[in-house]
């Protein structure tokens, strides 16, 4: 989603250990933008603004505009980034940049709406399997989340990707048989723990893998 936001970067003209821990010292951390018709930029960014941008309802879905000083104006979205494992303090960040008339895959998040009456009347088990569906839109029709009523499902019952609605230019990537929650019986669900040895099934979810290391060398997490 394009927002109207602006965020000041400076270019860099060195790399590596040394110079990550100048900038973070001085309040910035290193950057990379990239993609679109120019070349790859070393930046420096303020972390609070990226972070905010993180921690917002778009997340890293946002598009948002940088102004390299001295360089360039772009829209760019938030592709990859790296925290310090610890504290968690942003130590890293790639930056895409976005040409708001060409089609772009993302990731949206798929929230639940409603109590399954499978649940309520039946004594079922409601279950979420997959958070986040894979679409192509073009930029400015990305949406926040996918909400999904799930109050009419019995025991028995699921919605599945391809029943989300989509509207604009959206295009499903993922696969339309893909389930996004659905209810089971009691039973069946001990029955799923007593074959995993007493454990129930881990829920799946997706995760984005921050990098491994940023210029510095040092290992980190990326959050969600």
């Amino acid at each position: 989603m394009v927002k109207d936001l602006k965020v000041t970067a400076q270019t860099r003209d060195s790399r590596g250990k040394n110079e990550a821990r100048r900038l973070r010292v001085k309040g910035f951390v290193p950057a990379v933008v990239y993609g679109g018709t120019g070349d790859p930029a070393a930046v420096s960014v303020d972390p609070k603004e990226i972070t905010k941008i993180l921690h917002s309802r778009t997340g890293h879905n946002t598009i948002f505009q940088l102004s390299i000083t001295g360089a360039e104006d772009t829209p760019v979205m938030i592709v990859d980034w790296q925290h310090e494992p610890i504290k968690e303090s942003l130590l890293h960040v790639d930056l895409k940049r976005i040409d708001l008339s060409q089609r772009i895959t993302v990731k949206v998040p798929v929230v639940t709406v409603g109590d399954p009456k499978g649940v309520k009347l039946q004594g079922g088990i409601h279950e979420v399997v997959t958070r986040e569906i894979e679409v192509e839109c073009l930029p400015n029709d990305i949406p926040e989340q996918f909400e999904v009523n799930v109050a009419e499902l019995s025991i028995g019952q699921s919605i599945r990707a391809g029943e989300i609605p989509l509207v604009g230019s959206m295009t499903l990537l993922s696969p339309a048989d893909a389930v996004i929650s659905h209810v089971v019986s009691l039973r069946a669900e001990e029955s799923t723990t007593a074959e995993t040895g007493g454990t129930a099934a881990p829920e799946p979810e997706v995760v984005k893998k921050g990098k491994k290391e940023d210029e510095g060398g040092d290992t980190a997490a990326k959050k969600k």
